[in-house]
């Protein structure tokens, strides 16, 4: 008899990894199957465990990878071979995501599940869009209908004549395709043709567009501005709160779409500071960090660290490989004695703390050249050293500690390798799409963007972190438009936003 396993109907929410509710997480983070629609946030699927198996599914407007039966079965199946899956779903799986036709296929198999709700764009994207569904000067009711039909029914269950007289706001998803005939069938069956009404576009996401018209002008406003899928539409007196409560569309980002190329595991603070600022943010992570080459060399190296003078850090990968490396071997943080720590910058030393240490040295400049010149400042000859570094760094710190007397040891805790997978599909999108800027946070970074052979996006700028990465930069043809100062995430994010602030604005592609 076969095990059987458990299916959790999962909503992903509308497209901001925000709104994803914490459960959703907790849910995808131990799934052994993931089986998933189009999304908006395809950053969601880094969450799975190595070894997930991810199976796309499609469902978008008319581009279905895999038919409704076909994706029943395949959930009971897996749930049969006892493995715990993960149907995750756009927005709210029980509003027009056919979670319950899901859960119908499930509960017959007697398969267990649980349905774990998601915010719905229904209302999150009005919501962003600075639009309230519901409002004590304008409504006391709201009405979600779909807009796409099961076309195999025969007949039109959307009963017009009743929404038209229904008071309060009208909300619909999946029609812009059908937005004439819509608009057309509720003027028909008595609506007024000037009320106001709504279309956001990838809402809640950087790439979020809204155009605003009354039911007799929207459609060809729509197709004036290629206004397509997916989008949320909202009608009814509410939408005239627009100019005063439109707070996202006014982030200081918003509308920029901006590359982010660090490594997987580092992207998140850079992207969500930017998102947070209203930016499009695209991850495409060009190189990975892997286990040093000698293995037994490194762990040598931080079992004895407790021998040295200090102890010199270059980068947070290097920070965590050894801390970990060495909690693994050591119970007690004080076994690794008392060597004074240097970091060579502000992110590295946020990160040595992270484990409880103090930093006692960082440079006023965050270089190696400018870690030099701290250490001028005391005095090092005959002094040991162990500088964690990563396989590929320049040796301008070993020659410059060296000539000042002290006993260098290079400890490589790392080294980075190109990342040859892209689970969201960035360097497609990049492609198709284009990009306003592309930033770059190590030289390893830029050379690694380049070996991928994408063509650099028209009217596209290129950021960078410090001197050391726009030198590369200027080698591989591209002088970057900037540099930040400090040469740190936040230096970086308040450069971005100073970049900007110095461009002209262009039209927005909406009325």
């Amino acid at each position: 008899m076969k095990s059987s396993g458990i299916c959790y109907l999962v909503g992903a929410g509308p497209g901001d990894l925000g709104l994803v509710t914490l459960r959703a997480k907790e849910c995808i983070e131990c799934a052994d199957v993931l089986i998933y629609d189009a999304l908006s946030s395809q950053e969601i699927l880094q969450w799975a465990k190595p070894g997930c198996e991810k199976i796309a599914v499609g469902k978008r407007a008319k581009d279905h990878t895999m038919p409704q039966d076909q994706i029943n079965a395949l959930i009971v199946a897996k749930c049969q071979a006892g493995k715990a899956v993960v149907r995750l779903k756009g927005g709210d799986p029980m509003i027009f995501g056919r979670g319950g036709e899901e859960a119908a296929e499930l509960a017959a198999a007697g398969v267990p599940f649980e349905i774990v709700p998601g915010i719905s764009s229904t209302i999150a994207g009005p919501a962003y869009a600075g639009i309230p569904v519901t409002h004590r000067d304008h409504c006391t009711q709201l009405t979600i209908f779909t807009g796409h039909e099961d076309p195999t029914k025969g007949y039109r269950s959307v009963d017009y004549a009743q929404l038209a007289k229904a008071p309060g706001t009208k909300v619909f998803v999946m029609g812009v395709s059908r937005l004439r005939e819509i608009t057309s069938a509720l003027i028909e069956n008595g609506a007024d043709p000037s009320t106001p009404i709504a279309l956001t576009r990838w809402a809640t996401t950087g790439a979020q567009k809204t155009l605003v018209g009354t039911l007799t002008s929207i459609p060809d406003l729509a197709d004036l501005h290629q206004f397509g899928a997916p989008a949320v539409a909202v009608i009814g007196s509410v939408v005239n709160e627009r100019p005063k409560l439109n707070w996202f569309e006014k982030r200081p980002l918003f509308g920029k779409r901006i590359v982010v190329t660090r490594t997987r595991d580092q992207a998140g603070e850079l992207s969500k500071s930017l998102r947070n600022l209203g930016a499009d943010v695209i991850e495409l992570p060009t190189i990975r960090i892997e286990h040093p080459d000698d293995h037994l060399g490194f762990a040598e190296f931080v079992t004895h660290a407790h021998e040295y003078d200090w102890l010199v850090f270059s980068s947070p990968n290097g920070v965590e490989r050894f801390f970990d490396a060495f909690f693994a071997t050591y119970d007690d943080s004080r076994s690794l004695g008392n060597p004074r720590i240097a970091a060579i910058g502000n992110g590295t030393a946020k990160k040595i703390r992270e484990y409880r240490f103090a930093v006692d040295l960082i440079p006023k400049h965050f270089v190696a050249e400018g870690l030099i010149d701290a250490f001028k400042k005391e005095s090092v000859e005959n002094l040991t050293i162990l500088w964690v570094k990563a396989a590929d760094s320049r040796e301008t710190l070993y020659d410059g500690l060296t000539a000042l007397g002290a006993i260098v040891d290079e400890c490589i805790a790392y080294r980075t390798v190109p990342e040859t997978s892209d689970p969201t599909g960035a360097a497609a999108r990049l492609a198709e799409q284009g990009a306003d800027l592309i930033t770059f946070t190590s030289g390893s970074t830029v050379d690694h963007f380049f070996a991928l052979g994408l063509p650099w996006p028209d009217g596209c700028a290129a950021g960078s972190i410090g001197p050391v990465t726009s030198e590369t930069l200027r080698q591989h043809g591209r002088p970057p438009a900037f540099e930040a100062s400090p040469h740190d995430i936040p230096g970086l994010t308040a450069a971005i936003l100073k970049h900007f602030r110095k461009k002209p604005e262009k039209k927005a592609d909406r009325t």
